[in-house]
């Protein structure tokens, strides 16, 4: 299980790169339009999503004696490390034209790689575990080394690689810091690949065999995706889920912004909160076995998401309002509101991520029982897909709300107009919650708990006996 969850090691610091430094390096250094900007991440992510599916085919019929998933997870090592290199270290001089190909085609080759690896490691997971439980501990492991790698990037990124100075402030306008980040992040995710394939080797003797009869043909990929749409419970998560992303990918757009010129904090102060997180993402996965047994996976989820989603308008909401009674900028209970709100934010994530793609483990059950094929790579696959595409979707919208709130390039601290900001934080804050929010409701039409997914396995025991005794 720890070998399995440090391969989320990888996603998480490309997730890091991207969320924290990829628009605003080339928005505000390489002086791209936000537009422009926007425009390339979803032309990117919609590649992305396209490749999903194709990935998810070729490991559910992958033959030999090294598995389905460990292949493609240790042949996207290499392409992931040497693309996000390279997307960080564009030539200089680049006009709006040839920055936006450069970004187009090294986000594209980047997130192409991390989809041929992440696909069969999802699926790996749902193949390794059996029991209801089991599952959410090992899908833990993983949220939990995910999170809290992306914690420990954090920090790195604000306090070794991007430090306030006098010549830099905030710190991340250094040009230096990002072909430095790259490469040191490109080993790391080599590394955790490698640990992942390695350490879970052994387990591949004892997960299932391909479909004898089933070949990799774009009819048969387009045959997987309708399939797994006649499932009532998979179809709630799944709309529920890319209404969620789609506002997600919107407010990441605005997010890197927000904490240095909203909040008026410096690089240094925002590793603070990371190391906070780090903190709160140990206590949310000591946490997973309680939620999953005590409240299912179903409410857990629920009411986990309504506070996670809830938790960082409050403080935004409140300035946004100007209340009288809430501190300035100046005022150093800023920073602690700031730390607080992510420690409560952060320690739901491990039990979000682990029951979340428990549950997607959970369908792949059911999808065995209704149909007799075992298609976890669909599955996860036509998840990623849509969240892919609606992110895609949601980038480009964040990248022409950047450029029409006119937010400026190379903007030091204390130099951006008050009603920019106001506008920042009204379409990062409540404006797009809201929806997020109305994604949460799809969840409440899920069917399968406890009980149910013990009802599915036991008739797929007796379906496997009997095939078992004819064979």
């Amino acid at each position: 299980m720890l070998a399995y969850g440090v391969g989320d090691i990888a996603q998480a610091i490309k997730n890091q790169g991207f969320n924290i430094l990829l628009l605003f390096f080339y928005q505000q250094l390489v002086g791209l339009p936000g537009t422009l900007t926007g425009l390339a991440l979803g032309i990117a992510l919609m590649f992305d999503a396209v490749t999903d599916p194709v990935a998810g085919g070729l490991s559910d019929r992958i033959k030999g004696r090294f598995g389905r998933r460990h292949p493609m997870i240790a042949m996207a090592a290499l392409p992931l490390a040497i693309s996000f290199y390279f997307l960080f270290s564009p030539p200089e001089g680049l006009s709006d034209l040839t920055a936006f190909l450069w970004l187009t085609t090294f986000a594209v080759l980047v997130r192409g790689s991390l989809t041929f690896y992440h696909i069969p490691h999802l699926a790996l997971g749902a193949e390794m575990a059996h029991d209801y439980n089991q599952r959410s501990t090992l899908f833990g492991f993983n949220a939990l080394l995910g999170t809290l790698s992306g914690a420990v990037v954090s920090i790195v990124i604000y306090n070794v690689f991007f430090p306030p100075s006098d010549e830099f402030r905030p710190g991340l306008l250094n040009p230096e810091g990002y072909p430095a980040f790259a490469l040191t992040a490109g080993f790391a995710m080599i590394a955790a690949l490698a640990i992942c394939v390695l350490g879970t080797a052994k387990e591949i003797p004892h997960l299932r065999k391909p479909e004898a009869t089933s070949r990799f043909t774009i009819a048969n990929l387009l045959q997987d995706m309708v399939a797994v749409f006649q499932d009532r419970n998979f179809v709630m998560v799944f709309f529920g889920s890319i209404l969620i992303a789609l506002i997600g990918s919107i407010e990441a757009v605005g997010q890197p912004f927000m904490g240095v010129h909203f909040w008026g904090l410096t690089t240094r102060e925002l590793s603070y909160g990371a190391g906070a997180a780090a903190i709160a993402f140990l206590l949310g996965f000591s946490l997973i076995p309680f939620f999953t047994k005590r409240f299912d996976k179903k409410p857990s989820l629920i009411g986990l998401g309504i506070v996670a989603i809830s938790i960082g308008n409050v403080p935004i909401c409140l300035r946004l309002l100007d209340v009288s009674w809430f501190p300035a900028n100046e005022s150093p209970m800023i920073l602690v509101i700031y730390i607080s709100v992510i420690f409560i934010g952060a320690s739901t994530l491990p039990i979000l991520g682990a029951t979340y793609n428990s549950i997607y483990a959970d369908l792949a059950d059911a999808h065995e029982l209704r149909t007799g094929k075992r298609r976890e790579g669909a599955i996860y696959s036509t998840r990623a897909f849509a969240n892919k595409a609606t992110g895609a979707l949601g980038l480009f919208i964040g990248g022409i709300i950047l450029d029409i709130v006119a937010f400026p390039e190379n903007a030091e601290y204390g130099t951006v107009h008050p009603d920019i900001l106001w506008n920042l934080g009204l379409f990062v804050g409540p404006a797009t919650s809201f929806f997020s929010l109305l994604g949460v409701i799809f969840f409440f039409h899920y069917r399968i708990d406890r009980a149910r997914h013990r009802e599915i396995m036991q008739e797929l025991e007796t379906r496997r006996a009997a095939e078992g005794e004819r064979a």
